[in-house]
């Protein structure tokens, strides 16, 4: 049996003395600001054991992490109905590419490449003040994470609106199309914010419990989502969490995953563990270099790969 804590510790170790780490996200001045050198790994498994290594408990901005949690929400709003105006096949293209968009009509291609994420910031909108939208959200990641202290990072919500032009193309552009309903500033206006949530690695593993425990926040605890639910979201993350490198990320890690350009990662093993790890530094698809290769040695060691143990 793997010795889980030493596993942790051991790969947190390995990982502090890789000197290439990738290259932070220079476009958001906050991001840009964050030490390449930090590390957090932190793993939540099945019997509710919590195995932390470096700067697991280090807030930092989950970015396109939110995108999973925001998904959940618009499903629990709209059901089936949100396939109509978002796709589930992976892009092939950069997570804020316009070209597909034209060609498809204004449909996204999936909820995490960015034109998606407004898609579900537009449907969880829902008539509702940009502040009351964001809130019900922030609302469920606490709930989620069993933490009331998880909170909007304010600079880094305004650094987004004041460098997020191609967000804002995306928006007007899927506008045209009749794809976003609302006046696009406010739309935009909750996905900067939901971008701008900061979290550590325990509050991430937390909070993902839900997709490990087939929708059940723990065992015998409350429902979040269906089991049905929960899996499709899992499979959503598995191929299309990773942008234009999720097949990559499936052939070296083989778990469901979102990455964020914070530098975090959130990996979820059905029904073995939920783990968030973050590593600042990023590759040249946008997630985080030394994030990826310690989830790849954590399912290696552990056989939690959803296709199979090495």
């Amino acid at each position: 049996m793997t010795d889980l804590a030493r596993l942790v510790r051991e790969i947190a170790a390995e990982m502090a003395g890789i000197p290439e780490r990738g290259e932070v996200a220079s476009y958001i001045a906050p991001l840009a600001a964050v030490d390449p050198s930090r590390f957090g790994l932190c793993v939540v498994t099945a019997e509710g054991e919590v195995h932390l290594a470096g700067d697991a408990l280090e807030p930092f901005s989950i970015q396109s992490i939110s995108k999973v949690f925001a998904l959940t929400q618009a499903l629990g709003k709209v059901g089936e109905a949100l396939w109509q105006r978002v796709g589930r096949e992976p892009s092939g293209t950069a997570f804020n590419s316009i070209v597909q968009l034209e060609r498809e009509q204004g449909i996204p291609r999936n909820p995490f490449i960015n034109a998606g994420a407004l898609v579900v910031a537009d449907v969880n909108l829902a008539g509702h003040a940009p502040r009351v939208a964001i809130g019900e959200l922030l609302r469920f990641v606490r709930h989620l994470a069993d933490d009331d202290g998880i909170a909007i990072d304010e600079p880094v919500a305004r650094a987004e609106q004041a460098t997020g032009f191609r967000n804002i193309a995306l928006a007007n552009y899927m506008k045209a199309f009749g794809n976003i309903r609302h006046p696009p500033e406010l739309t935009l206006g909750v996905y900067f914010h939901q971008c701008a949530i900061a979290m550590n690695c325990l509050q991430l593993a937390m909070a993902g419990r839900y997709l490990m425990h087939g929708g059940l926040l723990q065992p015998g605890g409350a429902r979040i989502v269906s089991s049905r639910r929960a899996r499709r979201i899992n499979a959503l993350m598995l191929t299309c969490g990773h942008y234009d490198a999720s097949g990559d990320f499936a052939f070296r890690v083989g778990l469901p995953g979102k990455s964020g350009v914070g530098g975090g990662i959130l990996a979820i093993a059905p029904g073995r563990a939920s783990i968030a790890v973050w590593s600042p530094g990023l590759n040249a698809n946008g997630n985080s270099q030394i994030g990826t290769l310690a989830l790849e040695r954590l399912a290696e060691a552990t056989g939690w790969s959803v296709f199979g143990a090495a």
